[in-house]
């Protein structure tokens, strides 16, 4: 393994992300399957904020919301999957210095921001399931647009006080990165000083952004399940329990590993497991979602369908 040089002991100019290492055999394997999820990530990601703006029917807060998602998962995978794949072919895997601390702004950024939109879609999804007769008055275009900027805001906030904090750790000339991606909890890990501060600080920060926002989703789908027990229609149960399980599907897969990850200390010696946790919420998570929210939604599929037919009429005419 290449070594990375510094230019002094302090002054790291470069980091190896091990990744994978220890699975040489993995490798060749890992970096197709990661190609293929990041192109359908692209691909799906791309056509539902697509069909959200082009459809008329769709121009409503859930597909707002969604087309942000979708938006923010783009930007989240791209932010690691280069690199990564780069990596998963270089045998001196290694990342410039400037190049981890973009990786980590950016992606502390996006994912934070993603776990209050999950919130956000939540309560919108309460307001139209438990307040339908208020719902086009409360749920009005300021107030969704209100509700996305605080979820970009936070994201970027949150960045900027945890990754400014982390790089402030000196690291006494070590830049090897057992992971794949610059996060965190892995570069604490390096520090040659005592963590306490930011780990407390990493945990505080875990329990806003994770716990606090999975909390108001529990409660929201509380009574979200509660007013879908009293609609009488079967029908009706079965389309509202349709487009709710796609949230929580999402909500499941994104909060259970990510809280793997930065709920542990990072002391924590399940770094394997730590590797494959990020894999997921990093790759798998962001290209599910377009399925999820599409094969499960039958307006989302009537919405894709017309928008092909338009293109292919266009197309042929």
């Amino acid at each position: 393994m290449g070594m990375v040089k510094s230019t002094n002991e302090g002054n790291i100019t470069g980091f190896i992300l091990l990744g994978f290492s220890d699975y040489p055999q993995l490798q060749m394997a890992l970096f197709v399957v990661i190609l293929i999820l990041y192109l359908l990530t692209i691909l799906g990601n791309t056509t539902i904020i697509l069909i959200s703006h082009l459809e008329p029917k769709l121009n409503t807060p859930m597909y707002f919301f969604l087309s942000h998602l979708s938006f923010l998962d783009l930007c989240f995978t791209s932010s690691v999957i280069p690199q990564l794949l780069v990596n998963l072919q270089d045998p001196m895997k290694t990342i410039t210095y400037g190049g981890c601390v973009v990786q980590l702004y950016v992606s502390l950024a996006l994912g934070s921001t993603e776990c209050v939109l999950l919130a956000v879609m939540s309560y919108d999804r309460y307001m139209a399931i438990c307040r339908p007769l208020h719902y086009a008055l409360l749920m009005h275009p300021h107030l969704c647009m209100a509700l996305t900027s605080l979820a970009w805001l936070s994201g970027v906030a949150t960045t900027l006080v945890q990754s400014t904090l982390t790089l402030q750790l000196p690291l006494c000339g070590h830049h090897q990165v057992d992971h794949f991606i610059c996060e965190i909890p892995v570069l604490i890990k390096l520090a040659c000083v005592d963590t306490t501060f930011n780990e407390a600080e990493l945990f505080v920060a875990s329990i806003l952004f994770l716990v606090v926002p999975i909390s108001f989703i529990l409660v929201s789908y509380g009574y979200i399940t509660k007013a879908v027990l009293k609609i009488k229609s079967a029908t009706g149960r079965k389309k509202v329990f349709g487009i709710c399980s796609s949230h929580v599907t999402v909500v499941i897969m994104f909060y259970g590993t990510i809280m793997f990850m930065y709920l542990q200390s990072a002391k924590s010696t399940y770094k394997d497991q730590g590797k494959f946790v990020s894999l997921f919420y990093t790759v798998v998570t962001p290209m599910l979602n377009p399925l999820i929210y599409t094969l499960r939604n039958k307006e989302v599929k009537e919405a894709l369908r017309k928008v092909l037919g338009k293109i292919l009429v266009i197309k042929f005419t």
